[in-house]
């Protein structure tokens, strides 16, 4: 509703300066950018909904709420990990709050409910955490575009073919039973075989698994060189505490996705000192100036080190900053907005040294193999080990000929005879 008052005493104002001579100049102010951050802060994944939300508002609050004379408007909504209401977040946000684009989202069925929202209204959607390889892949769509994300079996590879020159030979893994266990186990169980190596046993098991120990009492006699290990959130600080009091740490070697050593896991078991070597595109104890400068930030800010939810949004708010920096703020013309944001080549963050989106809309990393040390003040966190340069989503195939082959699934792991 219009308010009458307001507009009337605008008008009195502009007729008192014209009547002393002046000229009366309005200047209309430019409608603010309107952004829609999804997460889920509410249910099992809150803890990491939360650091989403940390990583990308603190970009805003340090380089400023506007661009190119536009303010940034930024609306949260709470997608509790559900894909219905995924659904309905993602409607409300585009067509009442009138969002320009849409970010966010953790879990792959609450990405695919929205992905498949967007495939028919055109809307933006960039996906910095939502790993289903297919979204940039076999059922990849136009307007998705996974800015500082990752495929699940894009950060495996480098970890497999590590493994291989540290001398394991054989290995056992065990993972969660879901479509983000099965790509991150299936990236590295083909690279490990097509490289030699042998994949003794898998093991799979549910959800927010309570119990490890049928399958740790297994894995100490089938003689393997190390455990690979695919867990999340609860899972995954169980899975390592359990690892512990079973007494193999310090006997097999435990390597793993980037998710069971990431910081929202490890900074909650307290003192004791960990042997996990993962990989990732990020490393939060890397020494360059740029992940310094990021962790001090958020460090500071926050009182904690960095997760990959934080990171990744942190980076790509820059990266969504500089896309609509290069198009002057408009926004509205969605094409130029995605063409921008595919033709950015990312600089200056914790993600390596140059970071940029391959022709399916999926980035090209320097990834990181990472050891979890102990920082002088006591505080665990991830140092690179080892770096491979301008690692694909598709590794070394031909991506063509790599997407004939069926998704990774729990029968199939890309395993080499």
């Amino acid at each position: 509703m219009i308010n009458r008052r307001k507009l009337l005493q605008t008008s009195s104002a502009v007729a008192a300066v014209s009547s002393l001579g002046f000229p009366a100049v309005v200047r209309a102010q430019k409608a603010p950018i309107k952004i829609g951050l999804m997460a889920p802060l509410t249910g099992v994944l809150a803890a990491g909904g939360k650091e989403l939300v940390e990583g990308f508002e603190l970009w805003w609050e340090r380089n400023g709420k506007e661009i190119a004379g536009r303010k940034i408007e930024i609306t949260v909504e709470d997608d509790a990990s559900n894909p219905d209401t995924a659904l309905q977040k993602a409607r409300r946000l585009v067509e009442q709050t009138n969002v320009h684009f849409l970010i966010g989202n953790i879990t792959a069925n609450t990405g695919l409910a929205v992905a498949n929202y967007v495939k028919g209204n055109g809307v933006p959607y960039f996906i910095p955490v939502i790993a289903a390889d297919d979204l940039t892949q076999r059922n990849r769509i136009p307007n998705v575009l996974r800015i500082a994300g990752y495929t699940g079996s894009q950060m495996t590879r480098p970890l497999a073919d590590w493994s291989l020159k540290a001398g394991y030979k054989k290995v056992a893994t065990v993972s969660q039973d879901y479509a983000y266990g099965h790509e991150m186990c299936g990236g590295f169980c083909q690279t490990f075989t097509e490289g030699g190596g042998q994949i003794v046993q898998q093991f799979w098991h549910p959800l927010n698994n309570s119990d490890f120990s049928p399958y740790l009492g297994q894995l100490q006699g089938l003689g393997v060189d190390a455990i690979f290990g695919m867990e999340t959130g609860a899972d995954a600080s169980r899975f390592l505490q359990q690892y512990t009091s079973f007494g193999l740490k310090g006997k097999i070697p435990l390597i793993g996705a980037m998710n069971v050593a990431d910081q929202s896991v490890i900074r909650t078991l307290g003192d004791e000192p960990m042997d996990v070597v993962s990989c990732a595109m990020f490393a939060e104890g890397g020494q360059d100036e740029a992940t310094k400068a990021f962790v001090a930030g958020y460090e500071e800010r926050y009182q904690k080190l960095p997760s990959v939810f934080g990171t990744t949004h942190y980076s790509g708010a820059k990266w969504l900053t500089e896309a609509l920096t290069a198009i002057g703020g408009n926004v509205e013309d969605r094409e130029a907005l995605l063409k921008a944001v595919r033709g950015i080549e990312l600089k200056g963050t914790p993600l390596g040294s140059v970071v940029k989106l391959d022709p399916y809309g999926h980035p090209v990393y320097n990834v990181f193999i990472r050891k979890v040390v102990k920082r002088a003040d006591g505080k665990k966190w991830n140092v690179p080990i080892a770096t491979y340069e301008n690692v694909s989503q598709f590794w070394k195939y031909d991506p063509e000929t790599y997407m004939k082959q069926p998704s990774y699934s729990r029968t199939f792991q890309g395993i080499k005879s």
